[in-house]
């Protein structure tokens, strides 16, 4: 069990035993970066550690995979990684120097965006092996759930975060997780029809596994999204603040999903927590680009987006042929001499 990995575990002293009996025999502890040292492994293990950081796989996901097949049911999976800012730190220490800046933009340049770009990404894996690739806490959760894995608990000690996670369901059979800077989401449509909504990212890649996790931790916040949500990329929230993200749901106007003024896009599982009156009102429309609760400049708390999404339904239901319009101009009156931002 002494490997050259050892240290980072050591700084989180009990972690280990918190969760998993280090004497039993049964339990695989590895440094692995590819899926041979698992399948050499004779035992079906009650848990799996990797010491190694999840930076340094190549194939995360086919070395994930490999963990959740190799476990026993409800077996656990310890690992650890670095985050960005962590990574950050760590080569250019904590100073403000031009130097420093520039280095740290190149590094982010080249070992974040080029894996996600296809322009780049063939090249950037033939150069580095898809080793020290920078991932953030998002990502390395997500691709965990996206695997058929439950998180346990995730803990950041001296700069690195430590997960346990437990073998729960069957991996996910989405072809393409969103990873690229366009992504596509599942919502509700019309009549409960679930589509897929283009936006810009403003979140890390994987984050769509994690809905359910982030809302277990803090709930909603007060504009009816999940509250602290770690899944929002450090750029994410000036594309939300000037609509610049939702540019991409033209496609969705071309393809007919959605209409131009109408209620919020929402996930199934936010669809769940509102009330059965308004859910039934909201299934008889499309849903649309420019929300209400803009419209009527009302607050962007959730009760406040709720309300106006119900008057906008009454309205329409009663001027079926007009209400679109009159909440258009409304919509960009308040956006253009009003300033009105997205929440």
């Amino acid at each position: 069990m002494i490997t050259k990995d050892n240290y980072i575990w050591t700084e989180a002293n009990g972690f280990i035993g918190k969760f998993v009996d280090i004497d039993k025999k049964s339990n695989l502890f590895v440094s692995a970066t590819n899926v041979y040292h698992l399948i050499n492994h004779p035992e079906t293990p009650g848990a799996i550690v990797n010491f190694g950081l999840v930076n340094r796989i190549p194939h995360i996901n086919r070395f994930f995979l490999a963990v959740h097949e190799k476990l026993e049911a409800d077996g656990l999976f310890l690992g650890c990684f670095e985050t960005f800012t962590a990574r950050q730190v760590r080569k250019f220490g904590t100073g403000s120097g031009l130097i420093l800046k520039q280095r740290g933009i190149a590094d982010f340049v080249f070992h974040r965006i080029f894996p996600k770009l296809p322009a780049f990404k063939n090249l950037y894996f033939a150069f580095t092996k898809g080793q020290n690739r920078v991932l953030s806490k998002a990502e390395v959760l997500g691709r965990l759930v996206y695997c058929g894995f439950e998180i346990v608990e995730c803990t950041e000690i001296n700069n690195i975060n430590y997960f346990v996670v437990r073998k729960s369901s069957m991996p996910r059979q989405d072809e393409n997780p969103s990873y690229g800077p366009l992504f596509k989401m599942s919502r509700v449509g019309k009549h409960g029809k679930i589509f897929k909504v283009y936006k810009f990212r403003t979140m890390h890649p994987y984050s769509e596994y994690l809905q359910d996790y982030v809302l277990s931790l803090s709930g909603y916040s007060q504009t009816g999204k999940p509250a602290n949500d770690f899944r929002l990329a450090p750029w994410g929230k000036l594309l939300r603040k000037y609509w610049i993200d939702e540019i991409p749901q033209l496609i969705n106007l071309l393809k007919g999903d959605m209409k131009l003024v109408g209620i919020r896009p929402v996930s199934l599982s936010y669809t769940k927590d509102i009330p059965a009156e308004l859910q039934l009102l909201r299934l008889s429309q499309k849903p649309g680009c420019i929300p209400p609760y803009v419209a009527l400049n009302m607050g962007s708390d959730r009760e406040s987006v709720l309300e106006a999404e119900r008057l906008y339904l009454l309205d329409k239901k009663a001027h079926p042929y007009f209400t679109d319009t009159k909440y258009f101009f409304q919509a960009l009156y308040n956006i253009i001499f009003r300033k009105r931002r997205s929440s």
